[in-house]
């Protein structure tokens, strides 16, 4: 399935009906949650309901992801033990501080999918934390499974000791450098939520100044919110034109029998291709 990362909506992982609605939504990516929409008694049940919904993988029209639980909580391997399998393209780690934590979770993700024999799933980390934000650039090159890192707002101001605000000052370095360091490593970024469900213009300005800052697209918490996403997230002509030329060059060295090649200094495969060719079928 061809990566966009316009717009990635969580879904509360121990809500069936959530979770079968879910297939109808037009988000790039959609996230079953196991962590901050699940209350802890509810944990198990998230995991099993999510392990079924993947199972009916061809009914959803989006990506589909997970978020596990936190490094921190130790609740990781069990996430794993049940939602990787045939059907997840990737997980979100919420709370990711440094590189540590996701070589000891990929080397769990490694042994399961061996096991289960599936295809390497991609990771999406997300920044939460002053530790987080610090270490960004390290995290976003940790390797080839990490496609997009996402910018997670309020426990980043709770680690700071600052209260949430729509326009809080405290958010402000930590959003502008996160996108810099993902781009300078070469991955997607995913801006955080909009909370005012009430404030659509709100939502709409956040838009704008989070893809001036170099965002890719935003994480939602609702399916309203999807259109006015895309429509601001919308390709810009200097993607256009990138896009344009790696499926160009991409198709040539197809025809010569080769595989990866170059566009201006930069290796392309398959993946960018096809992601290239998703973002121009988005203008036609």
């Amino acid at each position: 399935m061809t990566q966009l990362f316009r717009s990635l909506i969580f879904v509360p992982g121990n809500n069936s009906r959530f979770l079968e609605k879910a297939k109808s939504l037009q988000a790039d990516i959609v996230c079953f949650d196991l962590e901050d929409s699940v209350p802890e008694i509810e944990k198990s049940k998230a995991r099993k309901l999510i392990k079924t919904a993947l199972k009916s993988r061809k009914s959803y029209s989006s990506s589909i992801f997970v978020r596990t639980n936190s490094p921190n909580s130790g609740k990781i391997p069990d996430d794993l033990k049940e939602i990787v399998q045939k059907g997840i393209d990737g997980i979100v780690i919420p709370k990711v501080n440094n590189i540590k934590e996701l070589k000891i979770i990929e080397k769990s993700l490694s042994r399961l999918e061996k096991t289960r024999k599936i295809k390497p799933i991609q990771i999406i980390p997300s920044i939460e934390s002053a530790e987080g934000v610090v270490n960004t650039y390290e995290i976003a090159s940790y390797g080839q499974r990490i496609s997009a890192v996402v910018f997670g707002v309020f426990d980043l101001l709770n680690d700071l000791g600052v209260e949430y605000s729509k326009n809080s000052e405290g958010e402000k370095y930590s959003r502008r450098k996160i996108p810099v360091d993902a781009h300078a490593a070469g991955v997607a970024v995913i801006d955080a939520i909009w909370q005012d469900l009430k404030d659509a213009k709100g939502l709409e300005n956040d838009c704008k100044l989070g893809k001036s800052l170099g965002y890719t697209g935003k994480s939602i918490i609702h399916p309203d919110q999807i259109p006015v996403v895309h429509k601001l997230f919308h390709p810009n002509k200097s993607e256009i034109s990138w896009a344009e030329k790696v499926c160009k060059i991409y198709l040539e060295s197809s025809k010569k029998g080769k595989g990866a090649t170059t566009v201006e200094g930069k290796m392309i495969d398959e993946v960018h291709f096809k992601q290239a060719k998703a973002l121009l079928d988005l203008i036609k």
